[in-house]
């Protein structure tokens, strides 16, 4: 029967020779174990982290086709990424749902410019033709009034009209979460925390195995492999280079940064499209849905930093910040912020001979997928929207080494949680845009210990009983897993989390078998990550 945990699954890989050891549990790697054990592949998924612990949980969380790629004159990847915005609301409601996204329209005494206005008319009409019409509804111009419905503190004395146009929003950790589930579901081992640390290969230079070490109890074992999926994202060329010994430079990373602030210092029931002064760029203003808060981002900067830690800096800070306060009268400031994420995007390396603007919100959002002719394929680029296409193709490259495969299944396979299950009270509503309709296992929890039905986080609508059936059901082994990725807590609030989190760690330390002083370390170790987070961006951890 298939199981989604971690100690079954090296047990089992141990004993089993596998068609594919994908290596990354990110939302592309999850999205590779997912196609090929749906095609009848024995897969082992494996991540050196947790879950999503990189790229994968640290983006925008907005499923979209990217407005902006239409101005690079990129109509494949914007159709592309609509089509799979579109698969992604159908496979999965309970977690991807329509958001509506605002432009506002700015200008002097009343008349906003009529080359801005027809540039983005004409660009949503693109959009829409290019697939955005999937969605049910097309975009439309709207008035003043009604974009300060929106956006309440929008600049009243700028503020012309606005456009809004549909799109989609999903929470990028829990739709990993969803596809590495829906893998084991179809049969695939799953572990996290295992790092690939070399690969074997046969005479003839064909892998045929790949070691690995857990970093939970620092075994090391060879699990058998016929095939390898390198989808470690930013760690790609690190993994090009330990399977073929040879250097790489497939990825140029970039850092996206996000802060949050309360939502009543920036109210908002729209995500909102701000154009950055003198940068050529936007960020996005986008409610949470789950929380009274609002998030602000992203950057888009060059990275040659630690890729295990990128942080926030003060200059990023400042850059949001003064991006939102020179269209709103918000005027907000590092006081205000309560939670920053960081992460990198892996973006194609430009190829040889090529030349590229220097900046990397310039860069190919496109993926690609090589193959070194050992049974190694790797995938990287892209775009999480886009998960199920990259993943299609990166199975599909596996046939010289796995012979026919068919077709792909994955287009209109339901993730792991879709279900006829649906909800009729508040609470239940919160637990069915995380679970679905495995909401009703964690209102059992509740039935049975109805303390599990109070707040995890005072302010936020997390219950206790889901850090239970975190541990229980989804892998989770850390504190730092729970706070950041099983719940978003964390990206809320940070300081507020960390005020609860000796509590919760209380609470889940039984299930994980944690003593006193693992308990004591668990807490320690995420007032720690607070604390780095605010002190790098800039910030009063108090």
């Amino acid at each position: 029967m298939p199981t989604f945990d971690r100690r079954a699954a090296l047990v089992a890989a141990r004993e089993t020779v596998y068609d594919v050891v994908v290596v990354g549990a990110g939302m592309t790697g999850a999205g590779v174990a997912v196609d090929a054990a749906a095609r009848g592949l024995r897969v082992a998924l494996i991540d050196a982290g947790d879950i999503a612990s990189g790229t994968s949980s640290k983006s925008s969380k907005m499923v979209h086709g990217g407005l902006r790629y239409l101005q690079q004159h990129d109509f494949r990847l914007v159709y592309e990424a609509l089509r799979e915005r579109q698969r992604l609301l159908e496979n999965a409601p309970f977690l991807v749902r329509p958001l509506p996204f605002l432009i506002p329209l700015f200008g002097t005494n009343g008349v906003a410019s009529s080359t801005v206005v027809r540039a983005y008319a004409t660009a949503l009409r693109l959009y829409d033709m290019t697939g955005g019409w999937r969605i049910g509804q097309r975009h439309r111009k709207i008035s003043r009034a009604e974009a300060l419905a929106h956006l309440p503190t929008l600049t009243t004395d700028r503020l012309v009209a606005g456009f809004l146009y549909p799109d989609a929003r999903g929470d990028d950790a829990r739709v990993a979460l969803a596809l590495a589930r829906t893998a084991a579901d179809l049969g695939a081992d799953v572990a996290s925390y295992v790092a690939a640390t070399g690969f074997t290969h046969d005479a003839a230079g064909r892998v045929r195995a790949v070691a690995v070490r857990d970093a939970l109890s620092g075994d090391v074992i060879e699990v058998a492999a016929r095939s390898v999926v390198n989808a470690t994202g930013v760690w790609a060329d690190s993994l090009v280079a330990l399977a073929e010994r040879v250097e790489s430079h497939l990825i140029t990373p970039a850092k996206g940064v996000h802060l949050s602030v309360a939502r009543h210092r920036l109210p908002a029931d729209v995500a909102a499209v701000l154009s950055v002064p003198g940068d050529h760029r936007n960020v996005f203003v986008v409610p949470f849905e789950d929380a009274p808060y609002t998030f602000v981002g992203t950057t888009d900067t060059a990275y040659d930093g630690d890729l295990r830690d990128p942080r926030c800096t003060p200059d990023d800070v400042a850059y949001l910040l003064g991006a939102v306060n020179a269209s709103t009268a918000s005027a907000l400031t590092p006081a205000d912020v309560t939670g920053v994420w960081a992460g990198l995007r892996p973006l194609l390396a430009p190829r040889a001979g090529r030349h590229v603007s220097a900046r990397t919100a310039d860069l190919s959002r496109r993926h690609r997928v090589l193959d070194a002719g050992d049974g190694v394929v790797t995938v990287t680029g892209g775009k999480w929207t886009t998960y199920r296409q990259m993943a299609e193709d990166a199975v599909d490259a596996l046939r010289p080494y796995l012979g026919p495969l068919g077709r792909t299944r994955t287009a209109h396979l339901p993730l792991h949680g879709t279900g006829a299950w649906r909800p009729t009270t508040p609470l239940e509503t919160h637990l069915y845009r995380r679970y679905g309709q495995d909401s009703a296992a964690v209102l059992a929890l509740i039935d049975a210990d109805p303390s599990l039905g109070e707040l995890a986080v005072p302010g936020q609508e997390y219950v206790r009983a889901e850090l239970v059936y975190a541990v229980r059901e989804e892998m989770a082994t850390s504190l730092v897993d729970l706070l950041t990725r099983r719940t978003r807590a964390h990206l809320h609030d940070a300081r507020a989390t960390r005020d609860a989190a000796a509590s919760l760690a209380a609470l889940v330390a039984p299930t994980l078998g944690w003593d006193d002083a693992e308990t004591a370390r668990q807490v320690a170790a995420y007032h720690e990550l607070v604390a780095r987070e605010l002190a790098s961006a800039g910030l009063d951890p108090s």
